[in-house]
């Protein structure tokens, strides 16, 4: 079905939606709606530009809906009161529900980020326990600074040869191998060029792309029936990412197995032995199947998402010199670095404390973030009818998006600069960082759903951008005033890769 076939089926639709099924309501006239601005198809007209479609409509009006060709209403707000009504207020009425399920199960199945009710608690619970411990902690950061330093070296070569680098590339890399490290407890080496490592990870990188354009393609239920177009391609990158996490799966089990046997310490410090621990149940028995959604979520959100920030990070760095200068005087002040350090001597150095000092790179990040949030787009369904905090009503099985793309690019929320990348907006008089509304700086969720991963993230991130900022200066290939775009995916991504050249400094 072409999009111009498509788009005069949905205005029929929208015909009879309008005029004939709202007005036999009767009764329920009182109800009031956010305005109707558009359909779902116009998504898929402005896929390649779609957060920035997103943005043009908020600047007219703060909360809206698009025309579904189902009865089932998609709300989209850029309101603080909204988001914050959803993610804490109103929590229990709002959840991933099946909508969000059926798009992401091929991918997610019943993991964390694509279920409500027991099983969300279960894996909360599991999750919250292991990132609260020190133990994971320290070994994080040891592979963190590990991998920052292998990166390092990547980019030492290609500084001394001269010759440009596709930056996402290789953060995209070393973000995959660091948490398949700390969820398997195995080196992928996808930077050392492993091919079935990079497979999987390209693999992964499709199917995210692909879960994605269901949100916005009313007809890929169709699509996959008949096995075409993404969704046939879908499949097939499912089926590879699969046949590689239940090897790994396998593997770590008789390794237990065995370790059991032998009556020697079976306890490792990978989530997926901890995972692996907390779901076997009382014969012994361990499914498969629950692990792989449970690992492969942790897997997908610590890659992609610290990825994402971190090439837009750099990519606004090159934008802003003086930005790099700035955090790269910080970072030799918060850790007093001889200029004699080796790179693994200085990952050393990176300390909490440290770290912790580092209140400009932490502004740099969150400024990054809020302009180039890792997760663009989200949405909760609706469990039951509801009046939302601007007087839109909502019925029960309707999906109200929040937008934090949309969100960083307000005026009414981030003043007159609110496009302007300025780190300084997060700090106080004294140069320390100040955090903000969490319901007005989505990129992490807020309320009880907030990220676990958030001050992981934020480690790997300052470990990874210290490290390079203090031997390396960068710059965009094609000067200062290249512009890239993102390609459409669940997480914010270059689309054609960053490509950059850096200088030692």
């Amino acid at each position: 079905m072409t999009l111009a076939a498509g788009l005069t089926l949905l205005a029929v639709w929208s015909f009879y939606y309008l005029f004939v099924r709202c007005g036999r309501r009767g009764g329920k006239s009182a109800r009031r709606y956010a305005p109707v601005v558009g359909t779902v198809l116009h998504q898929l007209y402005h896929v390649r530009r779609l957060h920035d479609y997103h943005t043009d409509l908020f600047r007219e009006r703060k909360t809206f809906q698009l025309l579904t060709p189902s009865a089932r209403r998609q709300f989209y707000t850029c309101d603080p009161a909204v988001v914050e009504h959803i993610l804490r207020k109103n929590f229990a009425n709002y959840g991933k529900g099946n909508f969000n399920y059926e798009n992401m199960r091929d991918i997610l199945g019943d993991g964390i980020f694509a279920v409500d009710g027991d099983k969300w608690r279960q894996q909360r619970k599991i999750a919250s326990n292991d990132f609260s411990t020190r133990a994971l902690r320290d070994s994080s950061s040891a592979v963190f600074k590990r991998n920052a330093a292998k990166l390092a070296g990547i980019v030492s070569t290609n500084a001394a040869s001269k010759q440009p680098m596709d930056f996402q590339s290789l953060v995209r890399n070393a973000t995959m191998d660091s948490i398949f490290t700390i969820a398997f407890g195995l080196d992928l080496d996808t930077l050392g060029g492993s091919a079935e490592g990079t497979r999987f990870t390209a693999s992964v990188d499709d199917a995210s792309e692909f879960a994605m354009l269901r949100y916005i393609n009313p007809f890929w239920k169709v699509m996959k029936l008949l096995h075409v177009g993404v969704e046939g391609t879908l499949k097939e990158r499912i089926e590879v990412v699969n046949e590689f996490v239940y090897k790994r799966i396998r593997t770590r089990a008789q390794e237990l197995s065995n370790a059991k046997a032998q009556d020697s310490d079976s306890r490792q410090q990978d989530i997926l032995s901890r995972f692996m621990e907390a779901t076997t149940n009382e014969s012994g028995t361990v499914d498969y199947k629950y692990l792989r959604d449970m690992i492969l979520g942790i897997v997908i959100a610590g890659k992609d998402t610290t990825a994402g920030a971190l090439a837009w990070f750099f990519y606004m760095a090159c934008k802003h010199p003086e930005v790099q200068e700035k955090i790269c005087h910080e970072v030799t002040e918060a850790t007093n670095a001889g200029e004699a350090a080796s790179v693994d001597e200085f990952a050393q150095s990176l300390t909490d404390e440290a770290l912790n000092k580092m209140h400009y790179l932490h502004a740099a990040l969150s400024e990054t973030l809020r302009l180039y949030p890792s997760l663009p787009l989200n949405n909760k369904q609706c469990f039951s009818d509801d009046v939302l905090p601007d007087g839109s009503s909502v019925s029960k099985g309707d999906i109200v998006f929040y937008v934090p793309y949309s969100m960083g690019r307000m005026e009414y929320l981030w003043g007159k600069d609110a496009e302007v990348f300025r780190p300084e907006r997060w700090l106080n008089e004294n140069g320390e960082f100040q955090p903000e509304n969490p319901f007005k700086f989505t990129a992490f969720q807020a309320g009880p759903r907030i990220c676990l991963g958030k001050d992981f993230a934020y480690r790997q991130m300052k470990i990874f951008a210290a490290v390079l900022l203090h031997f390396f200066a960068f710059r965009l290939r094609d000067g200062q005033n290249a512009v890239v775009n993102y390609r459409t995916m669940l997480t914010l991504h270059v689309e054609h890769g960053l490509h950059l050249t850096a200088t030692a400094r």
